[in-house]
């Protein structure tokens, strides 16, 4: 069997997932694998191509791009068409919005591949990022794409939800896969000590790891942070992105950027859970939040907005606590109690045991 995969969006979690499955399906015996996809986003990225490539991934750089760029994009619609006819895969697998209309036209025009769709949240369900026309299109142009698709993938039941709710959980066509990760790398990883991270010994520690992006809710956190009670507690930022200077200047205009601890990208991130006393994911939306289980993984709890994928794992008052999606107030208020909870009930929170 040969699989072509398809993505634009080698960032973040869709980049981890899908070197994840580039990297199993090369594995399964009878499998050959293709991966089509951009390399503009993340240079970090060229190392997971380097790496799948030595497993036996045949690799294709194609220089999609995230926003709408209708002749470069036709140009790149040309080029998958072409890549099609050359492979001749059994299975195009697209991921994401901007790969997900390029791969799967393509498929549909050369009559190649049977087309198999992961969104990683759909377009239309971001309210944050566009107007309600936009959504209104980029939904009109997903139903009429999920005709032509065999199978839809969630990552998670709440995002096959989320699907089915705006009229794109056709049963016939939905499946749900849900993220995993290796339990190894986060279970009893060495914590990085507070001087090495730059924080006072005895004060309060979360962490938000995640790109600097409006998706990831950073600012949300900031804000939080400077809110009444929580004036001893220290946040680490673990990651990068086109919010980095936005969220610094915010970071100084709250008055908490001496309480604030940018460390840009790593690859320690098992070492800073272990420093850290609970795990942030002040997200506006997400799939399933590959940090979630991290989080478990570490034994750390987990503070979450109600996204997709966060709210069928955190049970509230179990593995931490869950607030609604943009509500600061909520954030900070369950930061303090998690804060002001006894060492006993941190522990509870952290392995997931019965509320004391």
């Amino acid at each position: 069997m040969r699989i072509l995969l398809v993505i634009e969006a080698t960032i973040g979690g869709t980049r981890r997932h899908i070197v994840d499955v580039a990297a199993g399906l090369v594995r399964q015996p009878g499998v050959e694998v293709w991966l089509a996809s951009s390399t503009r986003r993340d240079p970090n990225y060229r190392g997971d191509l380097a790496r799948l490539q030595a497993l036996g991934v045949r690799s294709i750089e194609i220089p999609m791009l995230r926003a709408l760029r209708p002749l470069v994009d036709l140009r790149h619609l040309r080029r998958l068409e072409s890549v099609l006819g050359e492979v001749r895969p059994d299975i195009v697998h697209t991921h994401c919005s901007k790969a997900g209309t390029l791969g799967r036209l393509a498929s549909l025009a050369t009559g190649i591949g049977v087309r198999i769709h992961t969104p990683h949240t759909m377009p239309f369900l971001l309210k944050n990022m566009f107007g309600p026309v936009q959504r209104q299109l980029f939904l009109q142009i997903e139903q009429q794409l999920l005709q032509i698709t065999k199978r839809l993938v969630a990552v998670s039941a709440t995002e096959a939800e989320s699907f089915t709710h705006a009229g794109m959980g056709d049963p016939e066509r939905l499946r749900i896969v849900p993220n995993g990760i290796e339990e190894e790398r986060w279970t009893g990883a060495t914590a990085l000590s507070r001087q090495e991270l730059g924080v006072p010994t005895a004060v309060p520690l979360a962490i938000v790891a995640g790109l600097l992006n409006t998706a990831k809710g950073q600012d949300l956190a900031l804000r939080a942070l400077a809110r009444p009670g929580l004036e001893q507690a220290h946040l680490l930022l673990a990651g990068h992105g086109e919010m980095d200077a936005q969220l610094r200047q915010l970071a100084r205009q709250l008055g908490v950027a001496q309480r604030v601890h940018f460390l840009g990208w790593r690859d320690d991130v098992p070492r800073l859970f272990a420093a850290a006393d609970l795990v942030l994911v002040p997200s506006r939306w997400e799939a399933m939040p590959y940090v979630v289980l991290e989080a478990f993984a570490a034994g750390k709890p987990v503070l979450a907005t109600r996204v997709d994928g966060a709210r069928e794992l955190v049970r509230d008052g179990i593995e931490g606590a869950l607030v609604d999606i943009e509500d600061v107030d909520a954030l900070a208020k369950a930061w303090w109690g998690l804060v002001e909870a006894s060492p006993a009930r941190r522990h509870a929170l952290a392995t997931g045991a019965p509320q004391l």
